[in-house]
């Protein structure tokens, strides 16, 4: 055997944070091509194996590449001075009725080109990856017609071919009205079930359907028209849900089998019950509780009891969670929603791969035949990821089981 291999890398004596807990004993990694071929406690590694590898580190905390399973990265315009407004006490929910939140970004994006959506997203995308983020949802809702949606997804697309991570596209069509069918929310809705959708899985474009559930958005009534139409075509649901009011939303999607159910700070027990029986995860978003200065608290406790994955994301977008930053969701999910740092961690790696339906595929863990995506941290402990909001400490970012852009 040679004595290093090109498709053999080693990391040892890691502290490994596996997607669900941390190993008490140092820890060695082996990948292999585009996976992890070994994963084994130092004392029980054998010389030889480590011997015939090329090593890449030694020390250091590792997880897997992070999941961000929320984000709305594509759009365009700013929304700064809404940010303004709220701080001078007027509601998200009446900036959205005076025109404003979803609607000013959807003139705005509708004005851009594709190019100029890229060329805006990648420093947004480049963010989150420069904190470990190695798959990414990207999700549309800011053109709200059919050429704008698709436009949308198409830069979505275009950003997981242009970098190395990996980008999973959500229709969310059902995000807002648009103002041409102010009067006609059913209108609207045939149109996202009837054109949108067909569209979008026509040109391959998108891998899950998404919906707004609330009063200031579409009915439960609605919102199960989307449903059956992203099942007709073959693709699972999302849901935003539970944000602003308890209309039954989360409950709804788990009847569809949803993938997750996000924001869920008004989701009450009957929810929590729907969403274990699904086996569907629910998706903190602490920063958007953060933003909008919510004091309404996620049923964090009675996730616990039911047994239900929680992921957390960060929500990425113009309006609500203007922040593209992972790691602090990770602090902001213990101190604003009292999650242990484990149960952070594993909202960002294995939970938030299952809220995208990936978990099968072992993304999100550290395991033998696992995607080789991988982050090394200049942590003591993985506690520390969440302890302290301090940029910089990611080592090594692996994807596909390349080191950095390889």
């Amino acid at each position: 055997m040679p004595a290093h291999p090109t498709n053999a890398l080693l990391w040892r004596d890691v502290t490994l944070f596996d997607g669900h807990r941390t190993h008490p004993e140092p820890m060695a990694v082996i990948v292999e091509g585009k996976r992890i071929a070994q994963v084994m406690p130092m004392a029980q590694a054998d010389d030889a194996r480590l011997a015939a590898c090329r090593e890449m580190a030694r020390g250091g905390v590792m997880t897997p590449g992070l999941v961000d399973c929320h984000t709305h990265l594509v759009f365009g315009g700013s929304r700064a001075d809404e940010f303004e407004q709220r701080l001078e006490g007027v509601s998200y929910e009446e900036i959205a009725r005076r025109g404003g939140g979803i609607l000013s970004t959807v003139n705005a994006t509708r004005a851009a080109s594709e190019d100029e959506l890229f060329a805006a997203a990648l420093p947004r995308l480049e963010a989150l990856m420069a904190e470990g983020v190695t798959t990414v949802e990207i999700k549309s809702g800011y053109g709200l017609n059919v050429d704008d949606e698709l436009k949308m997804l198409r830069v979505a697309r275009r950003l997981g071919e242009a970098l190395p991570v990996r980008v999973v596209t959500t229709l969310l069509g059902a995000h807002a009205l648009p103002p041409e069918y102010k009067h006609d929310s059913d209108g609207y809705i045939r149109l996202v079930c009837e054109e949108m959708i067909p569209a979008a899985v026509a040109e391959g474009l998108a891998d899950a359907v998404d919906v707004f559930c609330e009063k200031i958005a579409f009915s439960v009534a609605q919102c199960e028209r989307v449903f059956a139409a992203a099942k007709a075509h073959g693709l699972p649901i999302k849901a935003h849900a539970e944000q602003l009011s308890n209309l039954g939303g989360s409950a709804a999607a788990a009847r569809f089998g949803a993938l997750s159910t996000d924001h869920i700070e008004y989701l009450d027990e009957a929810g929590v019950a729907a969403l274990r029986e699904a086996g569907s995860v629910a998706v903190l978003l602490p920063g958007a509780f953060h933003t909008l200065r919510e004091t309404q608290l996620p049923p964090i406790e009675a996730l616990r009891r039911a047994g239900v994955p929680m992921a957390v994301a960060t929500d990425a977008n113009p309006g609500s969670s203007p922040i593209f930053d992972p790691t602090l969701m990770l602090n902001f999910a213990c101190t604003l929603f009292r999650l242990t740092p484990q149960e952070a961690l594993a909202g960002m790696t294995a939970h938030g791969a299952q809220a995208l339906g990936l978990a099968a595929q072992g993304l999100g863990r550290i395991q033998a035949d696992a995607p080789a995506d991988l982050c090394l941290w200049d942590a003591d402990t993985p506690a520390a990821l969440a302890y302290a909001v301090q940029p910089g400490r990611l080592r090594q970012r692996i994807f596909n089981g390349a080191l950095g852009h390889d």
